[in-house]
């Protein structure tokens, strides 16, 4: 039955996805008007007259004169901010800082201003306009609508206030929504994960939820929650939910798992947000991967992976990127970030128009022996073998074993299994060779005896969220890495083996 909401977002649907067709044809045209509307702003702050604004006039310019820097060489000017300064970074002082804990630099200050709030407010409406236009399901709008997030209760630092970026935009739900979202504000404040699950099942369980989002391995434990108290599937529970919302993480891994647990598959529309803004987003249901937001006050460059970290890496414009090939995905933005290193590497599946996917994190590799595996490898590889064995996994992280006698070193799998393979061994030699078959380096190393083939460490139930919980990063936004070059999480986790 279609209310009056459903109703009207019929219009303002159509004209907004028209509008996102548009921007398909212009984007570099896009590129190139955000690139000189960011360096004409820049030059009156202390950044742009440290980094010589007023002398860039072309991208080759800024390559010049504004190097490459993750958070930590970014430090400076955002302890600037935080003492109160205005112009650093850019025009005034931000009207937020996303609170983000870095896998290695600790909590990470990121700016939000004025200009680029807009970002991440308009991209995730925009998802689902696209899909409104794209489906002409407009029914959801009138159901409830679930949005797992951090707290938005924001403190302040150095007058400015800061919370996670879920929390943030909580503040900025239109009106119209705002009546239909759950949880309620009070629960969606409680810190302790457990704690504030149970309040959002107690505030669900009997409401007509249509759409349902957050990031793949929270929805699922949500889904596990519903499932114990109620004795009912998702789906059943709430027959009209058709609308799933995710992002943050590579949903491939968790897919089947979540499906089983609704017993049906709803229509999935993935996002790519960040602290940092919002890049991109699923515009379509029957084409592959994520338009890239070309035209939202983000500048952006891409690094062939390999090269990120070399002294004077390739940078490239969006006019030049190529199909298939791993970025590191750089960004200037209206927030006052310049040529900042995300951490994310990406891969386009297409130019016309620009689409890609997440490829994994720079950061986040194996590469003890020189195999350079990446987390898009490791996934594909673990989805094989489970197609192969029928096994179903929960969830599942790799980390280097590094023996001192040769031949022994191997890449060790802590899995948590939802199915249990027949027989593990067969399950080991198909995850093995899916993953030598997709990275030669690794299957050389394996070839010359160097490596062992790869070991498996079974968790026991529920043994992430256990080892998430043991250092304080259960739920909101935390994900465990899906790769590591250490062994600092494989060392934690070895008291959760079954």
């Amino acid at each position: 039955m279609m209310n009056l909401k459903s109703l009207l977002a019929r219009p303002f649907a159509g004209y907004i996805y028209n509008k996102i067709k548009k921007g398909m044809d212009t984007a570099i045209e896009d590129q190139e008007s955000i690139f000189k509307q960011l360096i004409k702003v820049g030059k009156s702050t202390t950044f742009g007259k440290d980094h010589q604004f007023s002398g860039v006039s072309s991208y080759a310019d800024f390559v010049k004169n504004v190097p490459i820097r993750d958070y930590e060489q970014f430090k400076p000017y955002i302890e600037m901010v935080k003492e109160g300064r205005h112009n650093i970074l850019w025009r005034g002082k931000p009207i937020y800082f996303a609170k983000t804990s870095g896998t290695t630099s600790g909590v990470k200050y990121i700016p939000i201003t004025k200009d680029s709030i807009g970002n991440h407010i308009n991209t995730a409406r925009n998802a689902l306009l696209c899909y409104m236009a794209q489906t002409g399901n407009y029914d959801f709008a009138s159901g409830r609508l679930i949005f797992l997030s951090g707290s938005p209760e924001l403190e302040r630092v150095g007058g400015i206030p800061t919370g996670r970026l879920s929390g943030i935009v909580n503040h900025h739900v239109p009106a119209y929504l705002r009546a239909n979202q759950l949880p309620s504000y009070e629960t969606n404040c409680i810190e302790d994960w457990e704690t504030k699950l149970d309040k959002i099942v107690a505030e669900t369980s009997d409401k007509n939820m249509t759409l349902i989002s957050g990031i793949p391995p929270w929805m699922q434990m949500y889904f596990d929650r519903l499932q114990e108290k109620t004795g009912k599937k998702v789906g059943e529970l709430f027959p009209n939910f058709n609308v799933m919302v995710q992002g943050g993480v590579n949903f491939e891994p968790y897919k089947a798992k979540l499906f089983e647990s609704i017993g049906r598959k709803p229509d999935v529309i993935e996002l790519f947000p960040a602290s940092e803004g919002f890049f991109a987003f699923q515009d379509s249901q029957t084409e592959p991967g994520l338009l890239l937001n070309t035209h939202s006050g983000i500048f952006f460059e891409f690094v062939p992976a390999g090269e990120i970290f070399n002294e004077n890496p390739t940078r490239l414009q969006l006019k030049d990127v190529e199909v298939g090939v791993n970025y590191a995905l750089i960004i200037s933005s209206n927030a006052g970030l310049w040529a900042y290193n995300i951490g994310d590497t990406v891969k386009f599946v297409s130019t016309k128009p620009y689409r890609l996917v997440v490829s994994g994190r720079i950061k986040h590799f194996i590469s003890a022996f020189g195999e350079h595996v990446i987390g898009e490898e490791v996934e594909a590889a673990m989805l094989k073998a489970c197609a192969a064995t029928g096994a179903t996994v929960t969830e599942f992280t790799v980390a280097p074993n590094i023996s001192q006698t040769k031949g022994q070193s191997y890449h060790e799998w802590f899995i948590e299994f939802e199915h249990m393979p027949a027989d593990m061994e067969v399950f080991r030699k198909a995850l093995d060779q899916a993953l030598r078959e997709k990275n030669v380096y690794y299957d050389d190393l394996i070839t010359g005896n160097i490596l062992d083939m790869l070991h498996i460490s079974p968790l026991k139930k529920n043994g992430f969220i256990d080892y998430m919980k043991s250092i304080g990063k259960l739920g909101g936004q935390n994900k465990v890495p899906r790769l590591s070059n250490d062994r600092n999480i494989a060392d934690a986790l070895q008291s959760f083996i079954q």
